[in-house]
């Protein structure tokens, strides 16, 4: 099957919010779409109490993430507030043997895959290199490296085919790193070999403090036809659309169809990291419109219309979230900080001459603040 859902030049792409394939409106309504909807014909209520379940837990990860970046806790946090429908509704279409590559923003992604609490934060505390054992998730560790996931995903993908298996592999990316070499190369190479991939480009809007329509004047999804991959460009504030989208897309590379690539059009509610303040070149009528999208609130109202939602439910999420909260936040709380110099170690599986002059080199730079502080203590003695 084929995807119909076109798409439509346009020259201001931060307003061009609804050229898109949706199944759940803003306000909850249930919509009919035949090419959506015989992918997710056995999502029935309980299901989308799972699906409301997850987004509101992936939320309440973010939130603690945030709050322990600001007590000092973690480093950085990238948060995802908004985002949590393209992340559950395309990482739940996955099977457990298929592998994901996803970028810093992907909480829910891996959340979905079956993170621990400390998988959440270790990695941004800068105690570990990657808190979860990849080949347990079949998740590889998040990349901060603008794009750079998607080769990785494309050669896993190949790998795939000469096992001769029928997984499949997923690449998240966002807007911003659809402009970068990594992402085109990938999908030269997952054209031309037919690769069971399937690309998930977020559209949260700003790449950093770029908007999308300053390195885009039409739909990031028309880009892949050109590299002759079919795509999808899916409301990213529906999971449903979502899950559907997804759930077609692995088909396709299942079967050996080759890749596929969905464009989810969504919005960073929050920074860009907690190092970023959006305010400074985001209007805040533009966040309140999207607020009012907001991706978790159409599920409940959803549920609420179809008499599957009351306040035990909610009490009974609520309690969940908090809950995983305290579990995440314990983590980091009770994390043991490593000496500095271990940041070298299990870089590579054996000795390597070039890691070890820069052990070397970095040794000699620690010290240099121990005789500093000898010094300043020893001043401070004489006086």
């Amino acid at each position: 099957m084929t995807m119909t859902h076109t798409l439509t030049p346009t020259a201001d792409l931060a307003t061009d919010i609804d050229d898109v394939a949706r199944l759940l409106t803003p306000d909850g309504r249930r919509l009919a779409d035949p090419e959506l909807d015989r992918w997710v014909t056995d999502v029935d209520a309980a299901a989308l109490r799972d699906l409301y379940r997850d987004m509101m837990l992936v939320r309440r990860i973010d939130t603690e993430g945030v709050a322990l970046q600001r007590q000092g806790q973690l480093a950085l946090w990238p948060p995802c507030q908004g985002q949590e429908a393209t992340q559950i509704g395309t990482a739940r279409a996955m099977r457990a043997d298929d592998f994901a590559f996803p970028s810093y923003r992907e909480t829910g992604v891996v959340y979905a895959r079956g993170a621990a609490p400390a998988d959440f934060v270790l990695a941004w505390r800068g105690e570990e290199h990657s808190t979860y054992d990849p080949y347990e998730l079949n998740a590889a560790t998040q990349q901060i490296i603008i794009g750079a996931q998607t080769l990785h995903a494309v050669g896993y993908a190949m790998g795939i085919q000469r096992d001769g298996t029928d997984q499949a592999s997923v690449a998240y990316f966002g807007d911003g790193a659809s402009s970068q070499g990594d992402v085109n190369e990938a999908m030269v190479f997952a054209s031309s070999f037919g690769a069971p991939v399937v690309f998930v480009c977020t559209n949260n809007h700003w790449a950093i403090s770029e908007p999308v329509s300053v390195q885009a004047k039409f739909p990031i999804a028309g880009r892949a036809p050109g590299f002759g991959i079919p795509s999808l460009r899916v409301d990213g504030n529906d999971v449903l659309a979502c899950l559907a989208a997804m759930r077609w897309a692995l088909d396709h590379a299942r079967r050996g169809a080759g890749p596929v690539f969905i464009e989810a059009v969504t919005y960073r509610m929050g920074p860009h990291t907690t190092s970023d303040d959006p305010t400074r070149y985001r209007d805040k009528d533009e966040v309140e419109s999207w607020r009012r999208r907001d991706p978790i609130a159409r599920v409940e109202a959803l549920l609420r219309s179809m008499g599957e939602f009351d306040d035990e439910f909610a009490a009974r999420v609520a309690a969940d979230a908090d809950a995983l909260a305290a579990d995440v936040r314990e983590a980091a709380m009770s994390a043991v900080t490593s000496d500095p110099i271990t940041v070298l170690d299990d870089v590579y599986a054996e000795p390597h001459s070039g890691l070890e002059e820069q052990r070397a080199w970095y040794s000699a730079y620690l010290a240099g603040f121990a005789d500093a502080e000898s010094a300043t203590a020893a001043e401070g003695v004489g006086r």
